[in-house]
C-alpha cells in the first residue's frame, strides 16, 4: 500500500521548502565547506601526484586506456587520474555530509516533525546517542566499503546509477530509521515497525538513492569537460547532498512516526497517540 509513502512524501516536500528547514543546510554546509576546502586545498596536488605516481609505477595508464577503449571511451584516458581522485573523494564527501547533518540538522526535524504533525504523540525514548552513533557508524563503513568495490561501474553510467540508488536505499533505511524512531518509540516498537514496514521503508530508501545519486553524476560529468571546476562543483554536490539528506529525513520522519501512531492505535493504546 503506497498511500502512507505518498502523504508522508508531500509532507516532506511541503516543510522542506519551508525557511526552517531551508536554512538547516547552512551549518552543515559550513562546516563541510571548511573541511573540504582545507583538504582540497592542501591535499588535492598531493593526491593528484600520488595517483600520478601510482598509475606509471604499476602501468595502470595502459591498463586504463584499454578497457576505456573497450569501452568506447577512449577519449576519457587523459582524465583518467582526476576522474579516481574525484571517485576516491565522493563517498568520503557524502560519508561528512551525512555526519554533519546527524549532528545539525536531524534534532530539528524530529522537533519540527513532532511539533507541526504529532504534537500528542507519547516519547518512549527507545533509542539513545550512542545507539544512534553505532548505527551511523556501522551504516557508513559498509557503505564506504561498497561503494569502493562498485567504482569500476561508473564505466557503465547507468548500471552505477542504480547500483548507487540500492546502497542509498540501504544506508538510508537503515540509519534513519533508527533516528526518526529513536524519541517516540520503544525498542520493542521500532523493531516491529522496522520488520513490518522493511519494504516501505527500503523503497522509501531507494528513490532517496536516486535522488542522491544525481549531484555526483552531475559533479563527474561536470568535471570531465573541465577539470578546473572541480572545487565549483564539489561544493555544489556538497550542498545539494544537504538538501537531499534533509528531505530524506523529513520524508522517514514523517513515515515513521504516522507508522507507530497507527501501531499504537491497532494496540488500542489510544493515550499515547
Amino acid at each position: 500500500m503506497m498511500r502512507p509513502i505518498a502523504i508522508a512524501f508531500g509532507r516532506a516536500l511541503r516543510s522542506q521548502f519551508t525557511g526552517r528547514m531551508l536554512m538547516l543546510s547552512v551549518v552543515p554546509l559550513l562546516m563541510s565547506l571548511a573541511l573540504w576546502g582545507g583538504l582540497l586545498y592542501t591535499g588535492m596536488q598531493p593526491l593528484l601526484d600520488w595517483l600520478q605516481g601510482l598509475f606509471a609505477e604499476y602501468g595502470l595508464f595502459e591498463t586504463s586506456s584499454s578497457v576505456l577503449a573497450t569501452l568506447g571511451l577512449g577519449s576519457l584516458k587523459v582524465v583518467a587520474v582526476p576522474l579516481v581522485a574525484m571517485l576516491v573523494l565522493l563517498p568520503l564527501m557524502i560519508i561528512t555530509s551525512l555526519l554533519f547533518i546527524g549532528v545539525g540538522a536531524m534534532p530539528a526535524i524530529v522537533r519540527h516533525v513532532s511539533r507541526v504533525q504529532f504534537p500528542t504523540l507519547e516519547r518512549k525514548e527507545g533509542g539513545s546517542f550512542l545507539g544512534s552513533l553505532g548505527v551511523n557508524l556501522s551504516g557508513i563503513v559498509l557503505f564506504a566499503l561498497l561503494w569502493l568495490v562498485t567504482l569500476p561501474l561508473y564505466a557503465l553510467a547507468p548500471l552505477a546509477l542504480v547500483v548507487q540508488a540500492l546502497l542509498w536505499g540501504w544506508l538510508t533505511a537503515r540509519v534513519m530509521s533508527y533516528d526518526a524512531l529513536s524519541i517516540h518509540a520503544s525498542r520493542q516498537e521500532r523493531q516491529t515497525i522496522v520488520r513490518t514496514r522493511r519494504r516501505h521503508l527500503l523503497l522509501i530508501g531507494t528513490v532517496s538513492g536516486l535522488l542522491g545519486a544525481l549531484p555526483g553524476v552531475a559533479w563527474i560529468g561536470g568535471a570531465l569537460i573541465s577539470v578546473v571546476l572541480f572545487p565549483v562543483l564539489a561544493v555544489l554536490s556538497i550542498w545539494m547532498y544537504l538538501i537531499i539528506f534533509i528531505f530524506t529525513g523529513l520524508w522517514f520522519q514523517y513515515y515513521c512516526l504516522q507508522a507507530l501512531a497507527e501501531l499504537r492505535a491497532d494496540a488500542g493504546d489510544v493515550s499515547k497517540i
